[in-house]
């Protein structure tokens, strides 16, 4: 698979985002095993145009297959290829009346099958359909786990409403608690009130840091700790502030048989002490929490400022070309670069990119672009390599939701040739001979994937007169009052119509224009952009 063909897949399940997001909406309110499996069988017909979708369930491994939904009854002589193991088995067929065969294996040792038909349009299972399905088989799972734990919740507020009197006093401790000023006094008073409406004999809250008890409180005082945590009749939860974790531990349960199993609802009961207790503990260090905040403001004021000199505040002359830019970032800390930089050889380096999200974390990736692309290019290179190495750094850099999109052009002054790459980023928009060329040849997002796909580079010929605008999408997702962005559509048109002698003049109008659009709605992204003549 090429990467334009990958490029298509990954649009393509863009798409799909919102069908997955409204199918969870559909399935997260099923009430009954039998509404959540034909509501997924109405999806996965609607979206993959499949003519019909058998659904089986089972509890256990050696458990028979249960029929839940049926469309075709011959699918019950698939029931031997349902695979069941602890991963999910996925079976495609092309010459067979069912085409897909999938089991799933759940959290709580239960198994999906799923029986599907052909497409009704006879066409052949492709690879993007493969992917949908196995991220519709996710959303499969989570929405089961969402249905147990729904079930488990109401069954918990079943056991839940004959205590009323015991959530009395729970918020009844809690208000005591947030008046003690002492940590000692309010873990002594948390574990008596929480033994005392379980009706636990005794307790003992052990305070661990660096994984050694360094403190243990006991109930009653006198009680024997090591004889407590040795009952088997016992509860424990624990909370943890600043890594220091506090461990309760309740022990045998009265009643007027004599010591019983404690239920969840002294489970759920001693957890919400443990968190009275950790709120209380928070509140403590409030003063400290504000004042640490206070350095940390500071420290994003330096950072900022660090990131502000990354940015050129001058741009180099380049014989026979005009250049202009701008960066305005949206918050102290933007997620947007640009640089235009002299080469050994002569040529110029043109970087334009725009990091997913703001603040620290988009920042800290800025700083990483920025050294890592001038280390790169030191010597002799070779863009699509250049590429290929950042695509790396970022990924192992970033978390999963971070990644950079980026544009690099190399521009050779003395021929007017440039050499792109187009890394994920909006097409770069090349004015030849009135119209509008886009430039988007290149690959995946810098740290999006690393699954070793090549970059590809491109030229163009610039000529005298010829323009090329260098942009995020801050520009045109740029919105007013209504919601209504600024677009791509605007933006070509104002490329097209305004043609200045000096990039200076363009880059001032088109900040106008855009602030024209959104009037005085807040700015909610970096904008950045760049815009390079050639004069001769």
């Amino acid at each position: 698979m090429n990467v334009v063909e990958y490029n298509n897949i990954i649009d393509k399940l863009s798409v799909q985002v919102k069908s997955f997001q409204e199918g969870f909406s559909i399935l997260s309110g099923s009430n009954t095993l039998k509404e959540l499996s034909t509501n997924f069988s109405h999806i996965l017909r609607g979206n993959f145009f499949i003519s019909d979708v058998n659904i089986f369930f089972k509890n256990t491994l050696s458990a028979e297959w249960e029929s839940v939904v049926i469309h075709n009854p011959r699918c019950l002589e698939c029931l031997p290829f349902l695979r069941t193991s602890t991963n999910a088995h996925i079976d495609y067929f092309s010459d067979r009346e069912f085409g897909i065969i999938a089991t799933l294996p759940l959290t709580d040792g239960s198994f999906w099958g799923l029986v599907i038909g052909n497409k009704i349009d006879k066409t052949e299972i492709t690879e993007l359909d493969k992917i949908t399905l196995q991220m519709f088989l996710q959303l499969l799972d989570n929405a089961y786990q969402s249905f147990i734990n729904q079930r488990t919740e109401k069954q918990l507020n079943f056991s839940l409403n004959h205590r009323v009197v015991q959530l009395n006093s729970l918020i009844d401790t809690g208000i005591e608690i947030s008046k003690l000023h002492k940590t000692s006094s309010l873990l002594e008073l948390s574990l008596e009130r929480a033994a005392a409406l379980t009706n636990a004999s005794c307790g003992v809250l052990q305070i661990i840091s660096g994984g050694e008890i360094i403190s243990s409180i006991g109930f009653p005082g006198n009680s024997d700790i090591k004889k407590v945590l040795s009952s088997d009749k016992i509860i424990d939860t624990f909370v943890e502030f600043q890594k220091v974790k506090y461990l309760f531990t309740l022990s045998d349960k009265e009643s007027r048989k004599g010591i019983i199993d404690f239920d969840q609802t002294d489970r759920i009961l001693l957890t919400a002490f443990a968190r009275q207790v950790l709120t209380a503990i928070e509140n403590e260090h409030l003063h400290n929490e504000a004042i640490e905040k206070e350095r940390m403001h500071k420290e994003i004021e330096m950072a900022a400022e660090i990131q502000r000199r990354i940015i050129p505040q001058s741009l180099p002359e380049i014989n026979g070309f005009d250049l202009a830019g701008i960066n305005i970032p949206s918050l102290e800390i933007g997620g947007d670069y640009y640089d235009v930089s002299k080469l050994k050889d002569g040529r110029y380096l043109i970087i334009i990119a725009d990091v997913a999200g703001k603040g620290v974390a988009s920042g800290l990736l800025v700083n990483t672009l920025n050294a890592s692309l001038n280390a790169f290019v030191e010597n002799d290179f070779k863009l699509t390599n250049v590429a290929n190495r950042l695509n790396k750094i970022i990924f192992k850099a970033s978390t999963p939701e971070k990644y950079i999109t980026g544009f690099i052009a190399i521009l050779d002054p003395t021929t007017g040739v440039i050499e792109y790459l187009n890394a994920g980023h909006n097409p770069i928009f090349y004015s030849s001979n009135g119209k509008i060329i886009k430039l988007d040849k290149g690959g995946f997002a810098f740290g999006m994937l690393d699954f070793g796909l090549p970059y590809e580079s491109a030229f163009v010929q610039m000529e005298p007169g010829e323009k090329i605008l260098f942009y995020t999408d801050g520009i045109t997702e740029a919105m007013n009052g209504k919601n209504e962005e600024y677009s791509d559509e605007k933006l070509e048109l104002f490329f097209l119509n305004n043609k200045p002698s000096k990039a200076e003049i363009f880059i001032k109008s088109l900040i106008m224009d855009v602030k024209k659009h959104t009037e005085d709605t807040p700015q909610s992204d970096d904008i950045t952009a760049l815009y390079l003549i050639r004069n001769k």
